[in-house]
């Protein structure tokens, strides 16, 4: 078993993944993620999108193929340590704020923290700094179900921010939000990302979402796929453009 290069944090080769109904997820998938920087994995939906940050994130278990954190092999690691490691080191965004109802907005945000140990008012003080990043400082009291559903987003953004993970995984972030807040939330998220040396994996269907990234992976049907754009071609018709995926 050979360990990823030192420059990559995030590292995948031969990934293969079946969900429990046995259709295909992911079909020999590789990946390499260097620190700090922001990868945008594209695709229809039902590429396999999800589940590949999914399985780069320790949330299932990886029968087939090696999944790699820095040193840490996390195809072979446990329930427990998986947990721990994603705890510590990594954060989510799902499309659906995940959010506990019995707390307000900057209690949701300052959770993670305390449950690492930072103190009370340590991880207010935080919190509330990143809900006024996302333009909602002004609702940090409120409830989620007192919260406007593109509100209840930027709450869980800045909540998995506040916690400056080594790798942020985010499944359709901005999905909520209308366009408008998408580009400027997505602006507020990489710009955190890059000045806090963040590095972010987020799964998109959005062009104007990937072009926020450093680069993109492509994938279809569960494979990682490149398009290449030859140059267009004129015929009796006139000019025809034609692209290969490979």
């Amino acid at each position: 078993m050979e360990a990823p290069p030192d420059n990559d944090v995030l590292w995948a080769r031969s990934l293969h993944f079946r969900h429990p109904d046995g259709s295909p997820g992911l079909a020999g998938v590789a990946l390499a993620v260097r620190d700090g920087e922001i990868v945008a994995v594209t695709g229809p939906r039902g590429s396999g999108k999800t589940t590949l940050l999914r399985c780069l994130s320790g949330l299932v278990p990886v029968r087939h193929g090696e999944v790699w954190f820095n040193s840490t092999p996390l195809h072979t690691l446990g329930p427990m340590r998986r947990e721990q490691l994603r705890r510590e080191r990594f954060s989510w965004i799902d499309p659906a704020p995940a959010l506990v109802p019995e707390l307000n907005a900057w209690e949701n945000v300052a959770l993670p923290l305390m449950l690492r140990g930072v103190g009370r008012r340590r991880a207010k003080v935080a919190a509330l700094e990143w809900l006024v990043r996302l333009d909602v400082g002004d609702k940090c009291r409120n409830r989620p179900h007192a919260l406007q559903q593109a509100e209840r987003q930027r709450v869980s953004i800045a909540r998995a921010l506040a916690t400056a993970p080594t790798i942020l995984f985010a499944d359709e972030p901005t999905a909520p939000l209308h366009r408008g807040d998408r580009t400027q939330v997505l602006r507020t998220l990489t710009s955190a990302a890059r000045s806090h040396g963040i590095t972010v994996v987020l799964a998109t269907h959005d062009p104007e979402t990937a072009a926020q990234a450093d680069r993109s992976v492509h994938l279809l049907d569960g494979r990682s796929v490149r398009t290449l754009h030859l140059p267009d071609v004129p015929d009796t018709e006139g000019r025809v453009a034609w692209s290969l995926s490979v």
